[in-house]
């Protein structure tokens, strides 16, 4: 998941696609699975005061289009947002471009008005 190769390799389905990374997507499709399984008979979570589950199923133009800004960002840079984190120990200059995406997402977000569950005050 560090490598930037791997990543670009994932994402590059009209190329020399690796599917590798599908392994790692369906293990966390998995869990979350589970934890909804786990969840059902809970009246509360142990260490929060409710449940976050999400109640819109259906998606709109926002979730499409931040899908969107982020594969394209994640495609640019070759990171997910978790081992992007780790890039500048390891030396990595696309981290550069990293960071440049997502100091872009979050100017987006504060110029669209900041709509989403980011934005809940306490």
């Amino acid at each position: 998941m560090m490598s930037p190769e791997k990543m670009l390799g994932f994402v590059d389905v009209a190329g020399e696609w690796d599917p590798s990374l599908a392994f790692v997507h369906a293990r966390a499709v998995g869990i979350s699975a589970l934890s909804y399984r786990l969840k059902a008979p809970m009246a509360q979570p142990l260490l929060a005061p409710r449940f976050e589950v999400p109640t819109n199923l259906k998606p709109d133009a926002r979730l499409v289009g931040g899908t969107a800004l982020f594969d394209i960002s994640w495609g640019l840079a070759g990171f997910c947002p978790g081992p992007g984190n780790s890039s500048p120990v390891l030396g990595l200059p696309q981290f550069i471009l990293f960071v440049a995406a997502v100091l872009l997402g979050i100017l987006l977000h504060r110029f669209t008005g900041g709509r989403g569950p980011v934005s809940r005050k306490a």
